[in-house]
């Protein structure tokens, strides 16, 4: 923490040295100006340095404006001072009616001057000593002063970029680079260009000459400027999409903190990030935290979370009001900006996502919409979740409910019978010992009976394979296990097909007991000679095929027995798919064998 206040506080200071060196330049060539003869020309020279600034091309970190031959042009003509001041104003109206923060108000201006100056000066000093045919010597000057120009220039912002707390990585750079190299381009063409009609007699150079010869630039800045910010918004669009899109599949995961802060980071940039959301009893928790401080556990117990409420819409807080705002204890010390975004559904609060910043007024307009989406549909993601857990609620307590019928039903009046048997028995022991010795045996074959649907009672309430292997791997250890086991010849092939996407908990347990079932009854009724298993995971739906090439049955006939008998286990199998809007499709016919095939679309897979 220490050593991002070191570097904010570097950054400051050099940014002030830069506003305070070009600044006082400015004043400077105010007093050293010299009479104005064509005041409406400067006015119009003016207005187009203003425009081109207005629309900057924009990258990470910055923007590139074409602003420079236009500079050129007046540093021709009118000489250093005057260049200076019109470039100093038309930048500083720009930072003024964009309302950016006052840091950048002075620093901007002055940062620009400065490599200005900086160019004019080498060029002063060294190109008298370069000797060249009067042409060739001005475009070597061209090159010079335009290239010093930009070197000066990023290398101020760099310094600024690199002391920043902000990461300032080398694809950052390397996009700025981009950016300035096609500003440099077209400032070094219409150099060229501007010597070359210089060296023609073409009459007096009057307003008009300037405005023909610099509109193409003003409308290449201006389309330039627009179509990389719909580029930029394009990408905007691309990456919240796919947010949303990978948010639908973390519904029915754990670790969906993870997921939606790898997300998060793909669509805006932060220093911290805390998402809080409500429990059942409308208290409020904190469901994850990224770079925040160590001492969070205990800063938000002195905390008020019940603040969080007053935030109904997107609010940003800059400093000095973020001290005011909800829960601005927790941040660390060096955050000067905060986004709360609530997470509202029909009108209902059930989170809040806050995103932080170092710099001040450092969230764009563009970043509080990107937010404001993502809450939108972090809210829809975390009812959806509510209700998966619902749903999974309500079929674990089905299935309990069933275990206990099955219970109470079965091993319960299985065990009562025998003891009434038992009973009866001793009391016929003296007098008819062999009715007795009968009625003990038939109480034998009971409790065995009871026995195993205890042990298949049992193993049905172990975990599931799929829930400590992936579902392709349990599948393939069932195969081996049967394999091992049974010596009735069978030939198991097992074909997966496509790239394994993420299930829910209840989907692989479905697809495994309908694949477990499947392999059971063949082995036990089939008399199949080869059983074929193929799953295949599809774009819109999970495909899973079972066939063999056994004596096959009557599907009305299995229905029919379904019916009476409740374990039987077509009837599980049709009741498991349907739990997860899957449709189960048998075919068997005597000649052909029996081929099961189970569709489960996206809703049902993704856990909806």
């Amino acid at each position: 923490m220490k050593q991002i206040a070191a570097k904010h506080h570097s950054a400051q200071l050099f940014m002030m040295a830069v506003s305070l060196i070009g600044w006082s330049l400015a004043v400077y060539s105010v007093s050293q100006l010299p009479v104005i003869e064509k005041p409406f020309e400067l006015l119009f020279l003016l207005t187009f340095i203003f425009i081109c600034e207005h629309y900057p091309m924009p990258f990470r970190k910055g923007n590139s404006s074409l602003t420079f031959p236009i500079i050129f042009l007046t540093y021709l003509i009118y000489g250093i001072e005057i260049t200076i001041i019109l470039y100093f104003l038309g930048v500083l109206l720009t930072t003024w009616i964009n309302r950016r923060p006052l840091r950048i108000i002075f620093f901007n201006p002055a940062q620009l001057v400065l490599s200005l100056a900086g160019a004019h000066l080498f060029q002063e000093t060294f190109m008298p000593l370069f000797s060249a045919p009067e042409m060739w010597q001005n475009f070597v000057s061209l090159f010079i002063f335009i290239a010093l120009f930009y070197l000066i220039n990023n290398f101020i912002v760099d310094i600024v970029l690199f002391l920043r707390p902000e990461k300032y990585t080398m694809d950052i750079w390397a996009e700025k680079g981009k950016g300035e190299l096609f500003s440099f381009s077209i400032s070094l063409l219409y150099g060229f260009l501007l010597y070359y009609l210089g060296s023609q007699n073409r009459g007096e150079v009057d307003i008009f000459t300037y405005f023909f010869f610099l509109s193409p630039l003003i409308f290449l800045a201006i389309i330039s400027s627009i179509i990389l910010r719909l580029r930029a918004d394009k990408q905007r669009l691309k990456a919240l999409f796919h947010f949303s899109s990978e948010l639908n599949k973390s519904i029915p995961t754990k670790e969906w903190d993870k997921d939606i802060k790898l997300l998060l980071s793909d669509v805006v940039f932060y220093e911290e990030s805390f998402l809080f959301t409500k429990d059942d009893q409308d208290n409020w928790k904190l469901a994850f935290s990224e770079g925040s401080r160590a001492d969070l556990k205990e800063s938000l117990e002195k905390e008020d979370l019940s603040r969080l409420e007053k935030i109904r819409s997107t609010q940003v807080f800059n400093k000095p009001d973020l001290d005011q705002a909800p829960l601005s204890g927790c941040f660390d010390k060096n955050m000067q900006a905060a986004v709360y975004a609530p997470l509202l559904l029909d009108n209902e609060l059930i989170g809040c996502l806050i995103l932080t910043k170092i710099r001040t007024n450092s969230f764009v307009i563009e970043d509080v919409h990107s937010i404001s989406t993502i809450s939108n549909q972090l809210a829809i993601f975390l009812k959806t979740q509510l209700l998966f857990s619902e749903k999974e609620q309500r079929i674990l307590l089905e299935e309990r409910n069933r275990i206990a019928h099955d219970i109470h039903d079965g091993i319960a009046q299985t065990l009562a019978g025998a003891v009434m048997k038992f009973d009866s028995a001793a009391r016929k022991i003296p007098s008819q010992p062999q009715e007795a010795q009968r009625m003990i045996n038939d109480s034998n074959n009971i409790l065995r009976d009871g026995l195993k649907e205890i042990r298949d009672s049992i193993y049905a309430l172990r975990p599931y394979p799929t829930e400590s292997l992936s579902l392709d791997l349990a599948i393939q250890k069932k195969i081996t296990e049967v394999k091992k086991n049974d010596n009735n010849g069978l030939e198991i092939f097992f074909e997966k097909r496509g790239i394994q996407t993420r299930l829910s908990l209840l989907t692989e347990k479905v697809i495994y007991s309908i694949t477990q079932e499947s392999i059971q009854n063949c082995i036990k009724h089939a008399r199949a000679s080869s059983l074929n298993i193929l799953l295949s995971y599809q774009k819109e739906q999970i495909f899973l095929k079972i066939k063999d090439d056994g004596i096959g049955f009557s599907l009305y006939e299995a229905m029919t027995t379904a019916m009476k008998e409740p374990h039987y286990g077509i009837l599980q199998m049709n009741e498991d798919a349907a739990k997860i809007g899957a449709t189960l499709q048998i075919e068997s016919s005597e000649a052909g064998g029996t081929e099961i095939i189970v569709r489960i679309p996206k809703m049902g897979f993704e856990g909806g």
